[in-house]
């Protein structure tokens, strides 16, 4: 991979996170929203990068210090405990070689702990729960493969994007169209808040009145 495409790449992510989670959420048909049961762990945490996955038991972290061995920089850790939170699979130790290796952030469908020192660290987490409990290191998974999070389906590769409002996977096919498509909608509200700063309202903007004459709330 050339520094090149590294760099557009990178464009292209800071792009995503500027553009926001639910933004992307909304240009691609309103789909890809992962469990909003999974925030930040902090405010102001965004992420924005291809999904490194990893399937583990409840309880059982072995998996995510062999899906480090194969992290690259710029990655999204996928982790699904299947919603488990009474162990916290992540703390302060695993945010270090993450930010070694430079990954871009963590999804856990679980919970983590040292959240206080993961947020000093200015990790991005986003985290199902935090728990005091610790894990054992003794049972299999898989890295690598595609996980179910909800009715979120997500393959290696897929784009991840997150922020306070939450989490959206974009296909990794798809991501330049979704890009624009965003960018569209974020020009129309744009617009939107131009006009209503000049007396227009939001159910004349978004054609609401003949939904309210139909409902008699006229």
């Amino acid at each position: 991979m050339t520094t090149e495409h590294n760099r557009l790449n990178g464009n292209m992510y800071d792009i995503l996170k500027t553009l926001g989670a639910a933004t992307v959420y909304e240009a691609q048909g309103a789909t890809g929203a992962i469990d909003a049961g999974i925030k930040p762990i902090a405010r102001g945490m965004k992420i924005a990068g291809p999904a490194l996955t990893v399937e583990m038991r409840p309880g059982d972290n072995l998996m995510i210090h062999y899906a480090l061995l194969q992290a690259k920089k710029g990655d999204v850790l996928v982790i699904n405990c299947q919603g488990f939170i009474e162990a916290g699979v992540w703390g302060d130790v695993l945010t270090s070689q993450a930010q070694f290796i430079g990954l871009a952030g963590l999804v856990v469908n679980g919970a983590v702990r040292d959240s206080d020192a993961i947020i000093d660290a200015g990790f991005p987490v986003f985290s199902r729960g935090i728990s005091i409990k610790g894990t054992g290191k003794h049972q299999p998974g898989k890295v690598n493969e595609t996980v179910v999070i909800g009715d979120c389906i997500i393959h290696p590769g897929d784009i991840i994007v997150g922020d306070s409002d939450g989490l959206v996977v974009i296909d990794k096919h798809s991501v330049s169209d979704v890009i624009e498509l965003a960018k569209t909608r974020e020009e129309k509200e744009t617009h939107y808040k131009e006009k209503i700063n000049h007396g227009a309202t939001t159910a004349e903007l978004m054609g609401l009145n003949p939904v309210f004459k139909y409902l008699n709330l006229e």
